[in-house]
C-alpha cells in the first residue's frame, strides 16, 4: 500500500467496533511491534493497539476518525491532520499525527497531537 492508503486503513481500524476486523486492519497497516502515543494514551503491538482503539471507542461511541489533510511524506516519515467526529458530524477533537514507516511500508510508530499547532506569542 502507499502511505496515504496505509494511514487511511489505520484510521479505519481506530473506528472499527468488530474486534476481529479491527485486528485485521491493524495487522494490514502496522508492523507487529508498532507503537502509538497520544497525549493521554499509548500502546504497542497489535493487541495493545486494538485495546487502545476499543478504549477510545468506549469514550466516543459512534465517532469516526477522518484524515482532513493530504499526507505530507518523505524519507519514511509523514504527517497529516485528522478529526474525530460524532454521528451527527460534530467534531469532538482535531489533531495531527507524525508517523514513521517500517521497511515493509507499514506504520512503525505514530505520535499524535491534539488541537492545532500552537503559535508563538509575540
Amino acid at each position: 500500500m502507499d502511505p496515504t492508503s496505509t494511514i487511511d486503513r489505520y484510521l479505519d481500524a481506530y473506528g472499527e467496533t468488530d474486534a476481529d476486523r479491527r485486528l485485521q486492519l491493524i495487522s494490514e497497516s502496522f508492523t507487529p511491534d508498532a507503537t502509538l502515543a497520544d497525549p493521554p494514551l499509548d500502546a504497542a503491538g497489535h493487541d495493545g493497539l486494538s485495546a487502545m482503539f476499543a478504549a477510545v471507542q468506549s469514550q466516543f461511541p459512534g465517532h469516526t476518525f477522518m484524515r482532513t489533510s493530504a499526507v505530507d511524506e518523505h524519507h519514511g516519515a509523514a504527517r497529516y491532520e485528522w478529526s474525530l467526529a460524532g454521528p451527527d458530524g460534530t467534531v469532538a477533537v482535531i489533531g495531527n499525527d507524525f508517523v514513521r514507516f517500517g521497511s515493509d511500508g507499514k506504520l512503525a510508530s505514530v505520535v499524535g497531537f491534539f488541537g492545532p499547532i500552537p503559535t508563538i506569542d509575540q
